[in-house]
């Protein structure tokens, strides 16, 4: 099974402006997103993916452009099951302002239990962005084999409820999870179970390049299996 980098989406203006952006059309960057998205390549280049999948808002879009301007052979697709949560009547209004709506005690407290007025609910969201990771995965791994790695980028709200799938955590404790502007979160899947590698990295990901196979004995004795005493 492949490895997946989900690349949260650099900051935008939305972001700066405190407004839930949503599905709003015209969202990009700011000038700080656009910084963070320029740093990409080198930060990625260590795990060369094969495939990118991204969210259809712009400013995902624009978080992979300098990636792709530097791959120009790097396949992007654009996949829907990725894209932002239909926060419906929510979509646009200030942070500062929803803090106020009875729901977000919801939102905070039982997400599970969370359904956007004229929008979608936070369930629906979780299981679309799991179905497409799946297709995904299987999608990648008869392509391009099982050690393949590739990228999703996507939403801070749609990446926490794909982490939290992964780590066997209820959806009602995603609100744990925090993923900041144009960070990486690394996901390496077995046929038994999938390993968090990294959660909203900033930083370098050499670490992570594959060692060749007579360097991996915990790999070798069990592909699956978690590695007794922590690993190296």
């Amino acid at each position: 099974m492949p490895t997946l980098i989900l690349l949260r989406h650099g900051r935008s203006t939305a972001n700066t402006a405190g407004l839930l952006a949503g599905r709003t059309p015209g969202v990009g960057l700011d000038d700080l997103g656009r910084e963070q998205a320029a740093g990409l390549p080198p930060r990625l280049a260590p795990l060369a993916p094969v495939a990118a999948v991204t969210s259809p808002l712009q400013r995902c879009s624009e978080t992979l452009a300098p990636l792709t301007a530097a791959r120009p052979d790097l396949p992007v697709h654009t996949e829907e099951r990725l894209n932002e949560c239909d926060y419906g009547e929510w979509t646009g209004r200030t942070l500062a302002d929803l803090t106020d709506e009875p729901l977000m005690a919801t939102v905070q407290q039982h997400p599970s239990g969370a359904s956007f007025p004229g929008g979608e609910s936070l369930r629906a969201m979780q299981n679309r962005a799991v179905d497409a990771v799946r297709d995904w995965n299987a999608r990648i791994t008869a392509e391009y084999g099982a050690d393949a790695c590739y990228l999703m980028c996507s939403h801070g709200d749609v990446l926490k409820s794909l982490v939290a799938e992964a780590l066997g955590l209820h959806l009602d404790l995603f609100q744990r999870l925090s993923m900041s502007p144009c960070s990486v979160t690394v996901i390496r899947w077995t046929p038994q179970r999938p390993f968090l590698l990294r959660l909203g990295d900033t930083g370098e990901l050499s670490s992570l390049a594959p060692a060749p196979r007579e360097e991996e004995p915990e790999r070798a004795a069990g592909a699956g299996d978690a590695t007794v005493g922590g690993g190296r």
